[in-house]
């Protein structure tokens, strides 16, 4: 029997889930284990494997999302790393770029975050590349290894090299490279950011090459106990590692480029929810997935994920994260996301009279104090079990009297009002903190979000999906089979896949002219080819494989770029002339102003594609209907008795004001919404004209 197991681990759970050659699913949702993530994901897959009666040698293929890369980055657990760069420029890490937003703009005693690297571990060499290319100063050799002897000596497990215009000619950082490798002990890595990212831009290009060199280690070490511990239970499968563009690759890759993991875990939930949307005939859908710590919201229009190419690590939250200056920028391809600190662990306390919920969380240790494992702070899934939306969560018997208890103490007590509403404003308010991850992705972009559908993915999310929709008017709100699990279920067909650019600068006149763009093309075309072929050899992909091309395009002055899809087929003056149309068109629809100045290619970009193939949709994991029942639940300023469907046997349509319950989440639906079971098992909520206003 062949077997793909696909694991996502959160900041609160872990989720498992298997899918055997018959297509039958088992599902687990474990705790996750900070201290050693791999615990809580091999007891996982221990479990699902034995509840599927399969062996471990059964599998044959293991897929992987981890949060692992951004977590530290954010907490500053990475490696000791040491800096190199061209001599004049040794201060740029320290000068950094930062934009004080949010709350950070009224604060009078502002301290501008330390930089990724302390001064003391930046180097300078003298060496000069031109913005052409060309040697206006070779390599001081001598120098070189002065520094790299220094180096040495501190004692650093990796080191990141960005040298000044080295995406025009990288023979300056490969030969520093050589050197200060040879001064190092065996084993330390050395980073370099033509062989990371060589694309224009000195600063970002080296934060992007300083964070691969900084998390590459941690990431290494944590897939390497993977793989001995998944060995050890008789796992032999190759494991593939979610990248943040929506792909996935060999576990040996994202190991030597751990920075296209940082957003592993979330990407996930978007391809889920691209793939569901494909199923049932939709195209555009807002993907909605709360966990126990973060809420996501990413976009997909005409079936395809927004995909962009710099994001920030660590930005403000309502910006989405994308904003420059309000984090470590990476310009790596990533899946467009919103994301804010509003999960179903997210704390709510009183702050000097005012509710506040998030972004701390109570994570997996202690957890919501409705968990009985020693929490104490209220939660937002507190406040969700004392209005009456959740009974039980997965393995977990939900402890009512604790959540009361903790909302009563630290909530209403404080501001003066009652448990239930207490309870009431955290749900209301962690609502609104999920809907300006929605707003980021849609208005804020100049998109109308009623002509979406919601994909609800994740433990929390179904039991705040329908009211978020109704908030921005969206009349559509799809909860997957699994939803529960939705981004492991996601990364069951992911398909491998990595990218590749560099920077090709050249006018758009001048490759559509015809007495001057042969050259042009035939530049850009080789560029393609070798971009192509270096991908490839990094998915050892030597058969048919999916190859997309696109370029990035700016007025040229401009700094920013957007990118820009070519078809298949030769590179011809016609098929730069409609990037550019295409550019002018995106520029229009992002900033209002219709532009026809003279525009510029700044990059060419190749993605290569194995995919995994089609398969029947994940088959429901075949658990024994529920007794149903009712419920007292808290709707529209009281409590109502309302009826509650177990989704194994939830069949054609049921009228709202109703929970439907499985082991992973509750969906709350809400009066005036009715809901139908899709024929792929999937709930489809929508308003009902003729039901309750």
């Amino acid at each position: 029997m062949s077997v793909t197991i696909a694991s996502d681990v959160g900041g609160t759970f872990t989720d498992v889930v298997l899918l055997g050659g018959d297509g039958t699913v088992r599902v687990a949702k474990t705790l996750t284990t900070p201290a050693d993530p791999t615990e809580g994901l091999l007891r996982g897959v221990a479990q699902v494997i034995g509840d599927a009666g399969a062996a471990p040698a059964d599998v044959t293929r293991f897929v992987h999302a981890t949060t692992l890369a951004t977590n530290v980055i954010l907490e500053r657990t990475g490696v000791p790393v040491a800096f190199v760069t061209t001599e004049g420029f040794r201060s740029m890490l320290a000068l950094g770029r930062q934009a004080r937003v949010e709350e950070d703009r009224y604060d009078l005693a502002y301290v501008q975050p330390d930089p990724p690297v302390p001064l003391a571990l930046t180097y300078a060499v003298p060496e000069r590349i031109g913005a052409d290319g060309a040697v206006l100063r070779p390599l001081d050799e001598d120098a070189a290894d002065a520094v790299a002897r220094r180096i040495a000596a501190d004692g650093v497990a990796a080191v990141a090299i960005c040298l000044l215009h080295s995406y025009r000619n990288a023979t300056h950082e490969e030969r520093l490279a050589e050197i200060i490798a040879a001064r190092l002990p065996a084993g330390v890595p050395v980073v370099t950011s033509a062989a990371v990212w060589p694309e224009i831009g000195e600063y970002e290009r080296a934060t992007t090459t300083l964070m691969s060199a900084y998390v590459g280690p941690v990431m290494a070490s944590y897939l390497e106990r993977l793989g001995a511990r998944l060995a050890a239970l008789g796992v032999d499968a190759p494991v593939h590692v979610m990248e943040s563009a929506g792909g996935v690759l060999p576990a040996a890759l994202a190991a030597s480029r751990a920075v296209y993991t940082i957003e592993s875990g979330p990407a996930a939930g978007v391809i889920a929810a691209a793939r569901q949307g494909a199923r049932h005939g939709l195209a555009d859908l807002i993907s909605f997935d709360m966990g126990g710590t973060t809420a996501k919201a990413g976009l997909v229009r005409g079936g395809r994920p927004g995909i962009t190419h710099e994001f920030q690590v660590g930005g403000k939250g309502s910006f989405g994260g994308r904003r420059p200056g309000t984090g470590v920028p990476i310009k790596v391809p990533a899946i467009d996301l919103a994301e804010v600190g509003s999960g179903g662990g997210s704390i709510a306390w009183a702050d000097a009279g005012t509710l506040r919920v998030g972004p701390r969380s109570a994570g997996a240790d202690p957890g919501p104090a409705c968990y009985g494992r020693g929490g104490t702070l209220p939660t937002v899934t507190d406040a969700d079990l004392v209005l009456g939306y959740l009974a039980g969560f997965g393995e977990f018997a939900l402890d009512a009297g604790r959540a009361r208890a903790a909302i009563a103490e630290h909530v209403a007590g404080p501001l003066g009002v009652d448990v239930v509403e207490a309870a009431a404003a955290i749900h209301d308010i962690a609502n609104a903190q999920m809907g300006a991850a929605v707003h980021v992705v849609t208005v804020r972009r100049g998109i109308d979000p009623r002509g979406f559908t919601l994909v609800a993915l994740g433990g929390a999310a179904p039991t705040h999906a329908v009211r978020l929709a109704a908030g921005f008017g969206i009349a559509r709100v799809l909860i997957p089979p699994q939803a529960g699990v939705g981004s492991a279920v996601g990364l069951l067909h992911a398909d491998l896949a990595i990218e590749r650019a560099r920077t090709f600068l050249a006018p758009v006149n001048e490759l559509t002219s015809c007495s001057a763009s042969a050259g042009g093309l035939r530049d850009l075309a080789d560029a393609f080819d070798a971009l192509e072929d270096a991908a490839r050899a990094d998915l050892s992909a030597t058969g048919d494989a999916e190859v997309t091309r696109s370029v990035g395009v700016r007025f040229v002055g401009q700094a920013h770029a957007f990118t820009v899809d070519l078809p298949p087929g030769p590179i011809t003056p016609g098929t730069v002339q409609r990037a550019a149309e295409e550019f002018y068109k995106r520029y229009h629809e992002s900033y209002g102003i219709d532009l026809r100045d003279p525009a510029e290619l700044t990059t060419a970009r190749v993605r290569v594609v194995l995919p995994a193939g089609e398969h029947a949709p994940p088959a429901p994991p075949g658990a024994p209907a529920g007794t149903g029942g009712a419920r007292r639940v808290w709707l529209d300023g009281a409590f109502r008795e309302v009826p509650v469907h177990d989704r194994a046997a939830c069949a054609g349509e049921f009228a709202g004001p109703c929970v439907v319950t499985e082991p992973q989440c509750s969906l709350l639906v809400p009066p005036g919404w009715r809901g139908t079971v899709t024929a792929e098992g999937a709930l489809l909520v929508e308003p009902d004209a003729g039901g309750e206003a």
